[in-house]
């Protein structure tokens, strides 16, 4: 709390933070609110915050009845302080009145109140506002543990938050040195940075996403007491950059400190940069990134406040990130992630990478030996290197239709783009090596590579990316288990959503937003083969029939503003 807030402005404050860990599942009960605000109000409410403990029992005021007796107490102070004031401002006009020696007197006065003012600090409360015989807490006990008065150690609220030194038993002999002796308060999701600790370790089993019971060893604390660790696992916190999740975490009941390894996030490719009074932490793949500022408090320590995520809430990020693969083809979680961290696509919300195989994708995607991901030379402007590969001859009924095709696409792309395509590069097959072609190339001025015989990897873009629609139009087909009478509607699909994800050649945005220059949307994204109904307009039914027909989403329509929908009914697709 700070000195220049009220009492309803913090537990404001407080109230916001419990319903926002209400939210992410935790269970916050009204003693240990009532114990936050008893342990958080500063200095100038401990009268009341004495009497309050002397007086009442803790374990059953409730918060309300506390807030009333602070905020009472707040304004009794607040009137004292306005009559002071409206006292020394009488006191000033009456000092204008007096004649000269008067006024003399006053300075006087005046010199002694402000020595007053200086005086030494009390000894008892080390406030300079009185004088120890005059001190509030005269005669009144002070704890040893917390630094208030009124109660004894053995009755402290905060008993048993004294932490030593520690060693971990084990083979290597890794030691745990936690620096701060004496800390007023710990809370259940405050760590302290450790930098010679060979484990992350905490004591709340709550805190943990997965538990490895069966794993144990033992911790020898600063008092010569050896404790078990009951447990390794996992633990799921929210950051602004998303759910991060803290692996290979000991679990040790009897620690009642939970500690960050500096050696274990190093391990893990993380940076920490300790300078001045902060430690500042970047993260282990994108090292300008700054992920936490941790400053550093009294005792040196460096306590960090995480968030845990609830196990349900867990669950429903699993679930929405599931659904969002699916939507986007099955495109990868890492890929998936960027798209919403970088904002290359509109309303796609947080994606959380998922430990797991995907069955529909382990069907389709799997593969032996993966073509050069490099070539000698890439197109840096629209059009100006175009890849092709007739590996998709499905969607066409003859290979010689490939030239036709070729013809309507610059077509397409040159009047869209206003460029012209400048090399066109392929493989070495009859459907691109043959007269027609080439005399088409030199009058439209196209330059026009080919690949040495049965040497594809010389084509290696086109191949691979022939191969990332494959996979992605298998996986959807695996997935629904739908026919292979389907798979043109899968690759259609396939192509048009790996236009709107990311991929190495274009930075920072994707293929459709370096096409048109505007950022896709995710909004109307489906998951493709899903069961939908499609409503049978008025004109085309009677009264008594019914509105919707049964159908099957097959894709996306790029000549209308609607889906390709499959009706098993009768047998045809239409836009929707």
């Amino acid at each position: 709390m700070k000195d220049s807030e009220t009492i309803d402005e913090y537990y404001t404050k407080v109230r916001e933070l419990v319903n926002q860990l209400k939210a992410y599942g935790e269970d916050i009960p009204e003693k240990r609110v009532v114990e936050k605000l008893l342990i958080s109000v500063t200095e100038k409410y401990d009268p009341i915050v004495t009497t309050i403990e002397e007086t009442k029992d803790i374990t059953t005021l409730t918060v309300t009845e506390l807030v009333g007796s602070l905020e009472a107490y707040e304004k009794r102070r607040s009137r004292r302080e306005e009559n002071s004031l409206e006292n020394a401002f009488q006191s000033k006009l009456n000092m204008r009145s007096q004649n000269s020696n008067r006024k003399e007197e006053n300075f006087k006065s005046t010199m002694g109140d402000k020595k007053k003012q200086n005086m030494r600090p009390c000894r008892i409360c080390k406030r300079t506002n009185h004088l120890e015989k005059d001190c509030y807490f005269r005669g009144k006990h002070k704890c040893r543990n917390c630094k208030r008065f009124g109660h004894m150690e053995k009755d402290c609220r905060l008993k048993g938050n004294h932490q030593a030194n520690c060693i971990e038993e084990n083979n290597s002999s890794d030691q745990l040195f936690y620096t701060c002796n004496s800390v007023a308060e710990i809370r259940e999701a405050t760590w302290y940075i450790d930098i010679a600790a060979s484990n992350h370790m905490t004591y709340n089993k709550g805190a943990f996403q997965t538990l490895d019971e069966s794993f144990k060893t033992n911790v020898k604390l600063g008092d010569n007491h050896i404790v078990k660790v009951e447990g390794k696992g996992s633990v799921a916190i929210n950051t602004k950059k998303g759910t991060r999740i803290i692996n290979d975490v000991m679990y040790i009941p009897n620690l009642r400190t939970n500690l960050f390894s500096v050696g274990q996030m190093m391990e893990k490719g993380y940076t920490l940069h300790f300078g001045g009074d902060s430690c500042t932490i970047y993260d282990n793949k994108d090292k300008t990134l700054k992920i936490a500022e941790v400053r550093m408090k009294e005792h040196r320590c460096f306590p960090i406040h995480l968030q845990y995520m609830s196990r349900t809430a867990m669950k429903a990020q699993e679930d929405q990130s599931w659904l969002w693969h699916r939507r986007l083809g099955h495109f990868n979680f890492q890929g998936l992630k960027i798209l919403h961290q970088k904002k290359m696509m509109t309303d796609l919300p947080q994606i959380q990478a998922i430990e797991g195989a995907c069955e529909a994708c382990l069907q389709g995607k799997q593969h032996k030996k993966p073509f050069p991901s490099r070539t000698s030379w890439r197109a840096k402007a629209v059009l100006e290197l175009i890849h092709t590969d007739n590996d998709l001859g499905i969607l066409h009924a003859r290979k010689s239709e490939v030239f036709k095709v070729f013809k309507k696409f610059k077509n397409l792309v040159e009047k869209q783009s206003g460029r012209s395509i400048k090399v066109l590069r392929s493989d070495r097959g009859k459907e691109y090596n043959n007269s027609e072609f080439d005399k088409f190339c030199e009058e439209e001025g196209i330059e026009h590579q080919t690949t040495v015989s049965y040497n594809p990897q010389q084509n290696g873009v086109s191949e691979r990316k022939n191969r990332t629609v494959m996979e992605m139009a298998r996986s959807m087909l695996q997935e629904k288990h739908l026919p292979k009478a389907f798979w043109a509607e899968a690759v259609y699909t396939a192509v048009y959503l790996l236009n709107r994800c990311p991929t190495k050649a274009v930075q920072n945005m994707t293929p459709i937003e370096a096409w048109s220059g505007k950022k896709p949307s995710a909004k109307h994204l489906r998951v493709f083969g899903s069961i939908c109904y499609v409503h049978i307009p008025t004109e085309k039914r009677h009264k008594l029939e019914e509105k919707t027909e049964k159908g099957i989403f097959l894709g996306y329509s790029t000549q209308s503003k609607g889906y390709r929908i499959y009706k098993p009914k009768d047998q045809e697709t239409n836009y929707k």
